[in-house]
């Protein structure tokens, strides 16, 4: 009798040894929500050469002793993208893998795989089947997009079967905060309106923003330009590259030019005493050819072969 019994509590584990690795990963997968908690075992059968599945793979130290501040950063964005796939429908979702290996318990796949730092993302696409890639080395996640969830969905639904179903929670914590300003701003507007109102507010601030944009503030930004350059440089050789500072200085340059002639051709035609109208003449004409002449200076500078100048 004894014999039968013994059968019968053997088979389950006989049905189970026979599962395929896809089937395991389905089953882990299923346990962990969405998300795979890997050892040096699992990760082996994750990227086994022969698979027609994918596998997006998260590579981190979350032990305190291992003091790793960008894993404890990340990992909440890979983990809420991993469960966002887990909604995905079962048929795609079976076919592409999230899954973490954290260094302690993968100590010899991080050294396989040469990696010195963490946190890592590494997408593994499926060698066989019909979604079969010819390119068998793994995609590197570049974090230059940040450590948020949203731009990371973004990236990997370019190696899943369909785009990874995320969406971002709502922030109440910004929404609060918007909230607690309406008053703040409303106070604020009844103190400012008349400035609001005044022409001449409006006229400098156009005035102002003309200056910053007419310098170059633009091509600075949409480059991503430094503030200076190596050893303090403020002005970049060349008509295709300019520093941050280098678009202050031309503005405040190009503001005293249009001041000076304002001054001459506004200010000092309605000064009633011939002396102070000479005197303003000839003083806003130097100030105008002297700070022409830096401008024309700055010019060369940038481009050595021009052959002009004023008096600098």
């Amino acid at each position: 009798m004894l014999w039968p019994l013994l059968a019968l509590s053997l088979f389950p584990l006989s049905l189970a040894a026979k599962k395929s690795a896809h089937e395991q990963l389905i089953d882990l997968a299923v346990a962990g929500n969405g998300l795979i908690q890997l050892n040096e075992q699992t990760y082996d059968l994750l990227v086994s050469p022969k698979r027609d599945w994918s596998a997006a793979v998260h590579f981190t130290a979350l032990n305190p002793q291992r003091r790793c501040a960008p894993c404890k950063e990340f990992e909440p964005s890979f983990t809420a993208v991993a469960k966002a796939w887990a909604n995905a429908p079962k048929e795609q979702r079976d076919k592409h893998f999230f899954a973490t290996l954290d260094f302690d318990d993968g100590h010899a796949v991080f050294q396989k795989l040469g990696m010195t730092s963490a946190p890592g993302v590494h997408v593994y696409p499926p060698t066989e089947g019909p979604n079969a890639s010819a390119k068998k080395a793994a995609f590197k996640y570049d974090f230059q997009h940040g450590f948020e969830a949203g731009p990371l969905a973004e990236q990997l639904s370019v190696h899943t079967p369909i785009p990874i179903p995320y969406k971002a929670p709502f922030d109440w914590a910004r929404a609060g905060s918007i909230a607690s300003l309406i008053p703040i701003i409303t106070l604020i507007f009844r103190f400012i309106k008349p400035a609001l109102q005044n022409r001449w507010v409006w006229a400098t601030g156009t005035i102002a923003t003309s200056l910053v944009m007419t310098s170059g503030y633009m091509f600075t930004r949409i480059r991503g330009a430094p503030y200076t350059g190596p050893n303090g440089a403020w002005i970049a050789q060349g008509y295709q590259n300019q520093y941050g500072q280098e678009v202050q200085v031309i503005a405040m340059v190009y503001g005293i030019l249009a001041g000076s002639f304002l001054m001459l051709i506004i200010v000092t035609p309605r000064q009633l005493s011939p002396t102070r109208q000479r005197t303003q003449v000839y003083l806003w004409t130097a100030v105008n050819f002297l700070v022409f002449s830096i401008l024309v200076s700055l010019f060369r500078v940038k481009n050595p072969g021009y052959p002009f100048k004023l008096i600098l």
